[in-house]
């Protein structure tokens, strides 16, 4: 069976996606966040694209022991925990696990927070529009993390955006974010990365690369802005 799409990379899905968002004309403030590691490098297309500022939400997926590439539940900065309790009813073992399982992965969440925002605090969210950045949603825990954080945060309107999701992803998602942007939804969906040509795992190192650079543009942005805004004054 033909896919009906496939991005070349991510920062290819990041551009479309931007594109579709700047169709919904959505309201400003905006704030883009994307979920680390691979929503950074979509992310940041999006972030450019629209001259929102990008910063991280950084979540952690609990997998299947075994099969990490199943979620289990998700956390997210601010305490955030979502469980998938249907699962663990396939597989009863899992019930005493869980929680060593979330104290892991709250380890690394912990530790992605220093590395990306060294001696940073996070972007303040409170009467602003977000706009919630991954990849791709196979299960949906990890954005329905993402969407419970930032409205703990204050979000004034989330945007929950991803190029590729499965249909009950986005059922899931569709439920908690006041507007979803998901470019595809294919009715089988095996594996996010059957839809790029390029799926690297990104590193710690382009992670920190692409949100620099995207602060440096934000700062060449506003210095450009200045110099017009003065003029305008002036002439006034």
């Amino acid at each position: 069976m033909m896919r009906s799409h496939i991005f070349t990379d991510r920062a290819a899905a990041g551009v479309a996606l931007a594109r579709e968002l700047q169709r919904r004309l959505l309201r400003p403030p905006l704030i883009v966040l994307a979920l680390p590691r691979g929503g950074v490098a979509v992310g940041y297309e999006v972030a450019r694209i629209l001259h929102a500022p990008l910063d991280v939400l950084v979540v952690r997926k609990i997998g299947m022991p075994g099969q990490r590439e199943l979620a289990i539940g998700a956390i997210a900065s601010g305490g955030v925990l979502v469980h998938e309790p249907a699962i663990e009813k396939e597989f009863p073992d899992l019930a005493g696990r869980f929680d060593r399982l979330v104290e892991e992965e709250r380890r690394e969440l912990e530790r992605r927070e220093r590395v990306y925002r060294p001696g940073g605090t996070p972007l303040e969210l409170r009467g602003k529009s977000v706009i919630l950045v991954d990849d791709g949603l196979a299960t949906g825990s990890t954005m329905l993390a993402a969407i419970r954080a930032a409205r703990i945060a204050g979000a004034a309107a989330i945007i929950a955006a991803a190029p590729i999701a499965s249909p009950e992803a986005a059922r899931i998602v569709g439920r908690e974010a006041d507007t979803t942007v998901l470019l595809q939804t294919p009715a089988t969906l095996f594996a996010i990365g059957q839809w790029y040509g390029d799926f690297e795992q990104l590193e710690d190192t382009e992670v920190c690369r692409l949100l620099d650079l995207s602060r440096r543009d934000a700062e060449c942005s506003a210095a450009e802005r200045r110099p017009r805004e003065h003029q305008s004054d002036s002439g006034a």
